[in-house]
């Protein structure tokens, strides 16, 4: 006589339902590398543009800077086998310096090669960091028809091209909206000799914005003003070819100590060039 099969038991399911057999899971190659990514992000902090230098933290005070973060993401994904050396090895490989040089308009500067250049800005050249939006660095340059500058002290001593400069700076940020208001103050001005032997102003001022998330409120109480950004913005001053040649840096204040070295780099980089008639 023919016996009756017991049914087969339906499949284990997750406590999130579904079918455990149907669930997507990961492959091992993928969980070695994000196991490998977690263990570097939460032990240690790695500086991406300065020379490495990594210290433990804890949980609640571990803050982990976009790109840095990135790169170490990166890094663990690449191999799952990748040591701490590595990760900073690759840090330092992901982040060099390029040298732009503009023999038209005769001037040349560093800048980080991951940068990416924007066109259209409005200004002669234009890089931006592709992770942090708001740095960026341009050139600007007096018009060859219309200038006739013999030095970059045709502006005055530094203190007065720093008016000169923050003046610009303010004219270009006004706005039309209500409410709206700037605090600015200039905060170094200096003047070198490069190895080229010409002379250079540095100008450095800081910009906040503050706005009203309800300017059209009729109450004073309801017209609540929060800050919108605070800025650091560093300027290189310099003359040739009868013209004044302008480098500009903007950085975020939040994120201006840890890019400090780097942003000067590209200050000292920054010079003008004699431009060969045609």
């Amino acid at each position: 006589m023919a016996t009756a099969l017991k049914p087969l038991p339906p499949p284990p399911y997750s406590a999130a339902g579904g079918s455990l057999r149907s669930a997507s899971i990961p492959s091992p190659v993928n969980i070695a590398a994000a196991s490998q990514s977690r263990r570097l992000i939460s032990s240690v902090t790695c500086s991406s543009r300065r020379p490495v230098s990594c210290e433990p933290h804890t949980a609640t005070d571990f803050v982990v800077p976009r790109r840095n973060a990135m790169a170490m993401i990166l890094a663990g994904l690449v191999s799952p086998r990748i040591g701490l050396n590595d990760t900073a090895l690759a840090q330092q490989y992901l982040v060099t310096f390029r040298e732009h040089i503009d023999t038209f308009d005769g001037y040349s500067f560093m800048y980080p090669s991951n940068w990416i250049q924007v066109r259209g800005a409005g200004a002669d050249i234009f890089f931006r960091d592709p992770f942090v939006l708001d740095e960026n660095i341009s050139v600007e340059l007096s018009s060859p028809s219309s200038s006739n500058y013999t030095s970059v002290e045709d502006l005055g001593s530094p203190q007065e091209a720093g008016q000169k400069v923050l003046k610009q700076y303010l004219t270009e940020f006004m706005s039309t909206r209500l409410g709206v208001r700037r605090e600015s103050s200039i905060l170094t001005t200096s003047s070198r000799v490069a190895d080229d032997g010409k002379l250079y102003y540095q100008v450095e001022v800081n910009i906040k914005s503050y706005a009203s998330n309800n300017e059209l409120a009729v109450m004073p109480q309801d017209r609540v003003v929060r800050k919108e950004w605070d800025r650091r913005y560093l300027s290189v001053l310099g003359v040739e070819n009868k013209q004044l040649y302008e480098l500009r840096l903007q950085t975020p204040e939040s994120v201006f100590a840890e890019e400090e070295n780097d942003l000067r780099r590209i200050m000292e980089s920054f010079r003008v060039k004699k431009v060969l008639p045609a």
